[in-house]
């Protein structure tokens, strides 16, 4: 039996009704949430670093269009002073979007690299999600409290190419009903600061005292299987709290179980059959 479509997957204008209806539904939610959004910057930056890192910009991604990757230079150029130096203070909420703003063509964003039903797309704005992929990297190096976060499920679109991160800790957004959001439950400020050079998006998060744990993230138990005729990519993520002073692990937890059909070719994979 033919599954009924969604009303959103009927047409290009049903999408955008529906595209319409969540952007008005999370502003509407917003604007009544007891939530208070991190809004203040400062120029003068909070003295210790929990975490640094730098993303490369230009990747190679299979047979992505060489533009797109051009085009999510310049969208990244873009959004990243509004998040630059933003101060998040205890009992403060981060949300990305409510920095950020639209990523849309009034606003100088170009049409960059997204994913759409588990496959390779493109739209205006597209890219972005590089951008909370590095801030969600460096969250998960400390205390703060992730409270929404999506992912790209399901699917490994991409052969690796140079990856230090793991597979399974990126990131989906969608403008604005599909947000990255953390919240600052500690006793004192953290401050993201964010820039783009020709080559990198640069992140580092900092703070005003130096944090009683460090955390690492490691991927364990990674193959590929082949399922019914299906090549499928397997992990687990996992995140460790140490105690600096000791150097004991005090919580081991699991952030991430990967079970994501590969879509690239898998001639030169040393794969498991199931």
């Amino acid at each position: 039996m033919k599954q009924r479509k969604l009303f959103c997957e009927i047409s290009p204008l049903t999408y955008k009704i529906s595209t319409y209806k969540c952007i008005s539904v999370r502003k509407i939610q917003d604007t009544f949430s007891k939530d208070k959004f991190a809004k203040g910057k400062s120029e003068e930056l909070l003295s210790v670093v929990i975490y640094k890192h730098n993303s490369l910009i230009r990747r190679r991604l299979g047979n992505v269009d060489l533009q797109l990757q051009e085009n999510k230079a310049v969208n990244l150029a873009i959004a990243a002073p509004k998040v630059d130096k933003t101060v998040i203070r205890p009992g403060e909420t981060f949300s990305f979007w409510q920095l950020v703003g639209s990523p849309s063509e009034k606003n100088g964003y170009k049409t960059g690299l997204t994913i759409k039903g588990g496959k390779p797309n493109k739209d205006i704005g597209g890219g972005m999600c590089q951008f909370t992929n590095l801030i969600h990297w460096m969250i998960l190096h400390s205390p703060l409290d992730i409270v929404e976060h999506h992912h790209h499920d399901g699917v490994d679109l991409f052969p690796d190419f140079n990856r230090v991160v793991p597979f399974g800790t990126g990131t989906s957004i969608l403008y604005n009903y599909k947000d990255y959001r953390f919240k600052n439950n500690t006793k004192q400020p953290f401050q993201l600061v964010v820039y783009t050079t020709d080559e990198y998006l640069c992140g580092e998060l900092r703070t005003t005292q130096p944090p009683e744990y460090s955390y690492h993230i490691k991927a364990e138990e990674e193959y590929f299987s082949r399922e019914n005729g299906v090549v499928y990519r397997n992990g687990k993520v996992y995140r460790s709290v140490v105690d600096k002073t000791s150097g004991n692990v005090v919580e081991k937890s699991l952030i991430k179980t990967n079970h994501a059909q590969v879509m690239y070719d898998t001639s030169k994979l040393e794969i498991i059959d199931k």
